[in-house]
Order: C-alpha cells, then sequence, then structure tokens
C-alpha cells in the first residue's frame, strides 16, 4: 500500500480481504481486518473495499458497520461479496444499512453483460441512496451498451487484463482469485485505459445515452446451499 501511495497520484480505494475463500471471517480475521484499515487510512489511501457474509451468505451488517466506522471518513465499497447472497434486492437494503457508499457488482452473474437486467433493477431500486458500480468483463467493447442499458453510474475495469480462475468444472472460483491473462506494454495499457476513459466521458452527451433501459426482471433469488 505504501509503495502504490507513494507512485501513484489518483486516488487509490484499496481492498481489504485477509485471504482467498468465502466471507465469513473469524474474530481473528476481522482483528487484522481492522488494522488494515488502521494502516490505509494512515498511509493515506481514499478509500476501502471489503464484504462480510454471515454463514447463510447474508451481508453480515453488524460485522460489516464496524469495519465501516473504523474506516471513517474513507468511504466503504462492498465488494463482489454481494453477489454471492441469495436475494440482491435484499442485500441491497442491508449493505446501505452498513453505511457503505458502493456497491460492486456484475448482477449476480460472472460479468456485466450476463448480468445487465439485474443491474438495470438495482440502479434503480438503489434510488441513489447508494453507488452502484458495474463489473464483470467491462471493456471498450460494451462499456457503452452496459451504460445505456444500465445506468450505472460507475464502472470497473482491468481493460481485458484478467479473467476469474476457474475450478476443474468450469466454474469461477470466489472473488478476488484472479489471473492476468496478457502482459501489456505500457504504452499499450495505456491506450486501453485512455480510450476507454474517453468513452465514459462520451456519457455525458445525452444522444450517446439515447435509448431505453435494460428490462429490469426481477432479481432472482438462490437457494441457499449445503
Amino acid at each position: 500500500m505504501r509503495t502504490a501511495r507513494q507512485r501513484v497520484g489518483i486516488p487509490i480505494h484499496v481492498l481489504i480481504r485477509p485471504r482467498a475463500g468465502d466471507f465469513l471471517y473469524s474474530d481473528d480475521e476481522l482483528a487484522t481486518m481492522r488494522n488494515e484499515i488502521e494502516a490505509a487510512k494512515q498511509i493515506g489511501m481514499n478509500g476501502i473495499v471489503l464484504g462480510v457474509l454471515r454463514e447463510d451468505n447474508r451481508v453480515d451488517i453488524a460485522r460489516t458497520k464496524a469495519l465501516v466506522e473504523a474506516a471513517h471518513p474513507l468511504p466503504v465499497t462492498f465488494h463482489r461479496a454481494f453477489d454471492a447472497t441469495p436475494n440482491m434486492e435484499e442485500s441491497l437494503e442491508e449493505v446501505m444499512q452498513t453505511g457503505a457508499s458502493r456497491v460492486l457488482t456484475s448482477g449476480g452473474e460472472l460479468n456485466a453483460e450476463q448480468g445487465l437486467s439485474a443491474l438495470a433493477r438495482l440502479v434503480q431500486a438503489a434510488k441513489g441512496r447508494i453507488s452502484v458500480m458495474a463489473c464483470g468483463a467491462i471493456d471498450s467493447d460494451n462499456v457503452i451498451r452496459i451504460a445505456r442499458e444500465t445506468l450505472a453510474p460507475e464502472f470497473h475495469t482491468s481493460v481485458g487484463t484478467s479473467q476469474p480462475r476457474t475450478q476443474e468444472d468450469g466454474a469461477p472460483l470466489s472473488y478476488g482469485n484472479h489471473r492476468s491473462t496478457l502482459t501489456l506494454p505500457a504504452a499499450a495499457f495505456e491506450a486501453r485505459v485512455r480510450n476507454l476513459v474517453k468513452l465514459l466521458r462520451s456519457l455525458s452527451d445525452p444522444s450517446v445515452l439515447k435509448v431505453q433501459p435494460a428490462a429490469a426482471a426481477p432479481l432472482r433469488s438462490k437457494e441457499p446451499t449445503a
């Protein structure tokens, strides 16, 4: 964190995640998260990214709220643990109860394009009370469509340089287990970023967004697994 802060002048929101796997953390792991949050504040980070769930995969409101309070005054983003919850509409309300200012989601699907209708529904349900940041394989080829159909105010991207690791059956591993799939020269990477930024800035032109949002189908509920 310290090295990144010294070398980068743009805002940095740091992921606080003590291990890979599920999002049900022990007391010791939560203590580690609090220590890392405090370190991030002292180093001068601009925001915190985290997510804590209960055994039933519902948002752990109490524990998340305690971490949000520990992060104050830095804003907190509830990460894609959100996509593992059984009912995203209810989970959105629960995340808001924690005091988090943003939720990172692909609409419960592997990527944003597959989750378009769910993302549109979440943006509508948020009603501006919390920011819904769309994520999942977003790049210059699809960002305009995703913006048009979801009306999401923010987007997360690796500009095509990473993808989820998969298990032997092809299913994606839990959030945070990503691997680089492309090594780009710095100039090529910068060109991708600049192009994406240019496209996003074009969204201020009403003609770019002159399209109906995706049909906001009811958010699916997932049955808890044993």
